[in-house]
């Protein structure tokens, strides 16, 4: 029976060798069959390797951690092998400090295992800035130092002053700053500025707003020498989504003329369609607006040109009058010495 079953083996080993030998004889068949089967093994290797790589069939479904506390968050997600992310942070009142207020992706979306979730969580209290001293620079410059440090402006007095737009004073919590003057407040709250104007320049452009964020909005009028009036928000719009939110209407119009201090209000929206539509409409009132203003100031211009040549006129006439007078005198008086 062994004999057989050497004998059977030996066969099964002469062919197999007598294969390989005919292949070998033909050096392009058996150099093709050879880059085949290395193929053949590099797809299954890479198959294996790939499905390994992406947990293929490890998929997990999101937990909601919605108004969870970030501890508990973190500890469900190393459950379903996720991870938690935390790349920004709120001040919501309304809320317990540390509980998740939004994540990405959603709760319910299928993610495969190992995922990052990147939540946002409630601050437990809002993050206090230094206050920087603005006082007897230019509007701007005082604008873009609060902006830099997390503030903005609560509010624009003008005071008659030699200095249009420049700072005269800067007030926090009821009390005028000085150089000295270390006061910190919650980030994104607002200081009260007095501004210089001379009486005869107290006017202003109105810069357009609409298609602008809130932060942008309230900085383009701010720095125009305008506050901020009521601002209006649609439907929808929370204080997670309110970075999205767009200005779509202001109370005064792009383009048009403002007493400095004037307040504009504003009303935002998530419909990106009505702010297109309502910015379209504001460019041509704006285009409106500056022709009315260039054919005012050509009437001004021409009115001026027409008095100042009456007065010229008058002018001469007066000038005329009164060389003949004066020929008239003299030559009386030398009637009278001959």
């Amino acid at each position: 029976m062994e004999k057989r079953r050497s004998s059977r083996k030996s066969v099964k080993q002469g062919s197999l060798q007598g294969w390989i030998a005919r292949l070998k004889a033909s050096p392009v068949v058996y150099h093709a069959l050879l880059i085949g089967v290395v193929l053949v093994l590099i797809i299954v290797a890479s198959s294996i390797f790939m499905s390994v790589i992406t947990r293929h069939g490890t998929h997990r479904t999101v937990p909601d951690f919605m108004g969870v506390k970030i501890a508990d968050a973190e500890r469900i997600a190393d459950d379903e092998r996720l991870e938690i992310i935390i790349n920004d942070s709120l001040f919501v009142p309304a809320y317990e400090g540390g509980v998740v207020l939004d994540q990405l992706p959603k709760g319910g979306v299928q993610v495969k295992a190992g995922r990052k979730v990147y939540v946002t969580i409630n601050s437990f209290r809002e993050k206090m800035v230094q206050v920087p001293y603005v006082a007897g620079r230019s509007l701007r410059q005082a604008k873009n130092m609060l902006e830099v440090a997390g503030l903005g402006i609560e509010k624009l007095i003008y005071e008659e002053d030699i200095a249009t737009n420049y700072v005269l004073a800067e007030i926090v919590e009821g009390r005028e700053m000085t150089r000295e003057s270390k006061v910190e407040i919650e980030m994104g709250s607002g200081v009260v500025l007095k501004v210089g104007v001379e009486p005869e320049r107290n006017t202003t452009i109105v810069p357009k707003a609409i298609g602008q964020s809130l932060q942008a909005a309230k900085s383009r009028l701010w720095e125009q020498g305008l506050n901020i009036g009521k601002v209006t928000f649609d439907k929808g719009i929370n204080l997670l989504n309110q970075k999205d939110a767009r200005v779509y209407r202001q109370s005064v119009a792009h383009n048009a003329t403002a007493e400095l201090g004037a307040a504009v209000d504003l009303w935002l929206t998530l419909d990106d369609k009505m702010v297109e539509k309502n910015s379209q409409a504001s460019d041509k009132q704006a285009r409106d607006l500056e022709e009315q203003r260039l054919e005012a100031e050509e009437a001004l211009r021409d009115s001026l040109e027409q008095v100042e040549s009456a007065q010229r006129q008058d002018l001469m006439k007066a000038l005329q009058q009164s060389s003949a007078q004066s020929a008239n005198v003299t030559e009386t008086d030398e009637d009278e010495f001959f």
